[in-house]
């Protein structure tokens, strides 16, 4: 059982950046990031997995502009967000599979435990 905990969200400029953070996951878990703006199904924006190596994947809209990390000893996954823009605007939630489901997904339906989201804008 997990239990997450987001932060880091916030009101920003075009072009600023953002890191979010999601407490109380564990090197065991695969974790995904998820956002979901106003009148859009909820989408994976990026992943790492609990495999050997970490793997991560990336919606084509963020790569070059996200990155997702883990640090082990301090049990958080980060995402940073650089060069922003207004369309990512949204509720940005991190999620966790269940224990040994190594592989990253996109469908949040393969996800087991949530956090309880935290509000990005992107706003002149």
């Amino acid at each position: 059982q997990l239990q997450l905990v987001e932060s880091g969200g916030g009101l920003v400029q075009p072009g600023g950046s953002l890191r979010l953070s999601c407490v109380g996951s564990g090197s065991r878990y695969t974790i995904g990031w998820f956002r979901q703006a106003p009148g859009k199904e909820r989408e994976e924006v990026s992943c790492i997995s609990s495999s050997n190596g970490g793997s991560t994947n990336y919606a084509d809209s963020v790569k070059g502009r996200f990155t997702i990390s883990r640090d082990n000893a301090k049990n958080t996954v980060y995402l940073q967000m650089n060069s922003l823009k207004p369309e990512d605007t949204a509720i940005y939630y991190c999620a966790a599979r269940q224990f040994l489901l190594r592989r990253c997904v996109s469908d949040p339906k393969e996800y087991a435990y949530w956090g309880q989201g935290t509000q990005v804008t992107v706003s002149s």
